[in-house]
């Protein structure tokens, strides 16, 4: 019943011919992200590299590659854990079908950790230097930690009960870090290790950390999981790897996993940031640098055969896509136990995930009134926007499930073309401004500050979404190449942004008055300005990640014949939005053409990546 440990992991995948050995030198620096990359997009292998350059520990990619390989990972537990999700949402179901209830007691006895006195992770100490040095992008700040599990304990309430595991940067040198004396620990709002940062800060005690890398594949998964608060991370890790977490108490410190491959222990100082960053991010952007919280390093461990997993994140599809795709999987069924009303949710991964939010939810307030309109759809919406990490979304698009049987977030195109049909914008925009979003968004007036939008649609389709081009649709001076992205959904080029951070662009107020009634760009109801009108029209992928990773809603939507009445503001003619690279944006993460041309010499005939690149 799952895997002990990542060598039995590794073993079992080489064995049923999913997990491929590198015996060619490779390069930590840029090399052998570039190749995950390469791989993953190509739906390939696990890769086990066994020569490092500099580094004695094999480095393990693309471990999460697929769905189908992530499924095969929990092939023994996943039907009874999505059961017990299943009927967590439905627990009067459960106590229907009395044959399950054997299944679901047994898995639930994996839950609680297991405590060990023997922890094959702290067989060898070594240093922060000889640990893998993975840099993935060619202006990354230092080597970093891409498959982190940073584990704390309450400092109110030490234990499993309240203990956190997370993944959050892990910066292992650059910058201002004193060599192997410190490591960067980056973790963004919304995240657990933040509660108990704060708790151990109103103690005025320092935080003890530990930070593992490796070990069953359960735990990476459980690090990423949007659990409710009272189920630790550490206990569901146990439910998927169908075996109880063996985890080794220490005096004063937080537990240890046992059957991790590495383990870092630390301590947050109070009060000591120091520069982290810049990051490739998963936004694909670099994450700038800035003062974050600082882990000083008392020991550094690791077991007789360790392995160092890692990813590489950059614009989406990557292998977190597949992370995230599977945890949507799991937890679908319970989104309207957790908003009542809300049918389904798809945080979308071409755009980010964070920025572009869709969800079908009920309109049942009113059923008497002979035009329909959001309302219930309002509650709903503000309820996602107060809700865990869905509260990061910066677009959330909700529409009515009673308007259409077939409506699916799953599907991106047909979602927005319904919206378009039905969208009023004189009354269906819903601002939250100075609110809080991803700290990875730079679309903000300043880090961690931007704004939402609720785009609420309902009732019968109100317009019919053109389909084609106009021949002739004169645009004002300096605007070009309209494209149509999707029916009713318009690119055009636009003079590059210039504005400072935060503020409106009067040229784009100016071209928003620049049009006639009966100007044939008036049937469009949603333009996109953007840098590129031909790489955002080119497919969707690329429009979601142009429009919604470039932009602040209460900064960069405009609309023709917009007004505000009674401090709601809207527009009578299409809504515009500017998806521009702003000055003050940091810049597209770019490959290196030489790491480029080492790769395309390993996929040559004949060497090790041929038949896999």
């Amino acid at each position: 019943m799952g895997y002990r440990n990542l060598s039995a992991c590794v073993r079992d995948l080489e064995r049923t011919g999913q997990l491929v050995r590198i015996e060619a030198e490779v390069d930590s620096r840029l090399e052998v992200a570039a190749i995950q990359r390469r791989v993953c997009q190509a739906k390939g292998p696990a890769l086990l590299f066994t020569r490092v350059r500099g580094c004695r520990f094999p480095m393990l990619a693309n471990l999460f590659g697929t769905l189908q390989r992530t499924r095969f990972l929990f092939r023994d537990t996943l039907e009874t854990v999505e059961r017990m999700l299943r009927f967590g949402s439905d627990p009067v179901a459960l106590l229907k079908n009395p044959r399950l209830w054997p299944g679901v007691l047994l898995s639930a006895g994996h839950l609680p950790p297991r405590t060990v006195r023997k922890a094959p992770v702290l067989a060898y100490r070594t240093s922060i230097d000889q640990l893998p040095q993975l840099v993935c992008w060619p202006k990354d700040g230092g080597p970093f930690i891409t498959l982190p599990l940073v584990y704390s304990e309450s400092p109110d309430a030490p234990g499993f009960r309240h203990a956190n595991l997370g993944m959050y940067r892990v910066q292992l040198a650059g910058n201002r870090y004193r060599v192997n004396r410190e490591v960067g620990l980056h973790y963004q709002l919304h995240r657990g290790l933040g509660v108990h940062h704060a708790q151990a800060l109103r103690q005025r005690q320092p935080l003890p950390v530990n930070i593992f890398v490796g070990g069953p594949p359960a735990l990476t998964l459980a690090a990423i999981m949007p659990l409710p608060e009272d189920m630790p991370e550490i206990c569901f890790a146990g439910l998927l790897g169908g075996r109880r977490m063996e985890m080794r108490p220490q005096t004063g410190r937080p537990a240890i996993a046992a059957q991790a491959d590495f383990c870092i222990c630390g301590t947050v100082l109070p009060g000591k940031t120091l520069p982290e960053g810049p990051f490739g991010d998963h936004l694909g952007y670099y994450s700038l640098q800035h003062d974050f919280p600082v882990l000083e390093v008392k020991a550094v461990y690791h077991r007789p055969d360790a392995i160092w997993p890692f990813t590489s994140v950059g614009r989406p599809p990557q292998e977190d896509s597949i992370f995230g795709a599977f945890i949507h999987q799991l937890t679908a069924p319970l989104i309207p136990r957790l908003v009542n009303g809300v049918r389904a949710v798809n945080a979308v991964d071409a755009a980010g995930v964070h920025p572009l939010l869709l969800a079908i939810g009920s309109e049942r307030y009113t059923p008497y009134e002979p035009r329909r309109q959001p309302r219930e759809l309002l509650t709903q919406a503000q309820a996602l926007l107060g809700t865990g990490q869905l509260s990061l979304a910066k677009f959330l698009l909700i529409a009515a499930a009673e308007d259409a049987n077939d409506l699916d977030v799953g599907n991106v195109a047909g979602f927005l073309r319904h919206l378009l049909e039905r969208v009023d914008w004189r009354r269906d925009l819903h601002f939250q401004t100075r609110t809080s979003i991803d700290t990875l968004d730079y679309s903000g007036p300043a880090l961690h500050q931007g704004s939402k939008v609720v785009i609420a649609a309902c009732g019968p389709p109100i317009r019919t979404l053109p389909t084609g081009l106009p021949s002739d649709m004169p645009l004002p001076s300096g605007y070009t190449a309209p494209r149509l992205i999707l029916p009713g959904l318009l690119a055009i080029q636009a003079p590059p942004a210039t504005s400072p951070r935060g503020e409106a662009d009067a040229r784009i107020e100016a071209f928003c008055a620049g049009f006639d009634a009966g100007h044939p760009i008036l049937r469009f109801p949603w333009i996109v300005l953007v840098d590129n009108s031909d790489f955002c029209a080119r497919s969707l992928e690329n429009f979601l990640w142009t429009a919604f990773t470039r932009s602040d809603p209460a900064i960069d939507l405009y609309g023709i014949e917009a007004k505000t009445q009674l401090k709601h503001w809207g527009c009578a003619g299409p809504l515009v939005l500017d998806a521009r690279l702003k000055p003050h944006h940091p810049e597209p993460l770019q490959e290196d053409p030489a790491t480029l041309r080492r790769i395309e010499d390993l996929a040559a005939r004949g060497r090790p990546l041929h038949g896999i690149l």
